[in-house]
C-alpha cells in the first residue's frame, strides 16, 4: 500500500530548504572567490542572504545585498547578466538532477528592520510601552 503524503502547510519542503541552502553556500563561495570575471562584481562584496527554490527545484530566487547596500541595482544587473555563468559554476559544485535557473532579487529585510526600529523608537510608541509597564 502506498504511503500518503501529509497535506502541505504551504511552506517549503525540507528538500527545498536543503537545496536552497546548498545553492546559497555555493553562490557565496563563488562570489567571495571572485570566480565571475565581471568588472561590476570585482570590487563588490555581496551577501547572499537567502535562496528560495520552487517545488520542482528548477527555479531559484536568490536574495542578495551588496556590502553597505551601495549600488544594489547595479549589482543586480551584473548578477543577472552573469546568471548563466553562475548557474554553470553552481551546477559544478552541487549534485542535482536539474540545474536551477537563477533569478536575483534585492534583500529588503535590513530596510524592514530599520523601519521597525525607527517605529519602536518613536515617541508615541515609547509612551504606550512605558504606560503599559505600569
Amino acid at each position: 500500500m502506498a504511503k500518503t503524503r501529509p497535506l502541505s502547510s504551504g511552506g517549503p519542503s525540507q528538500r527545498q530548504l536543503r537545496v536552497a541552502e546548498v545553492i546559497r553556500r555555493a553562490l557565496s563561495e563563488i562570489l567571495a572567490r571572485g570566480d565571475v570575471h565581471d568588472p561590476d562584481l570585482a570590487s563588490v562584496s555581496i551577501t547572499v542572504a537567502e535562496v528560495k527554490v520552487s517545488p520542482d527545484l528548477r527555479h531559484a530566487t536568490v536574495f542578495v545585498l551588496p556590502l553597505g547596500g551601495i549600488n544594489t541595482e547595479g549589482v543586480l544587473k551584473a548578477l543577472t547578466r552573469n546568471r548563466h555563468e553562475l548557474r554553470r559554476q553552481v551546477t559544478s559544485q552541487i549534485d542535482l538532477k536539474f540545474s536551477p535557473d537563477l533569478s536575483f532579487q534585492p534583500d529588503r529585510r535590513f530596510d524592514q528592520m530599520d523601519r521597525t526600529r525607527a517605529l519602536l523608537d518613536s515617541p508615541e510608541v515609547r509612551r504606550d510601552i512605558e504606560s503599559g509597564s505600569d
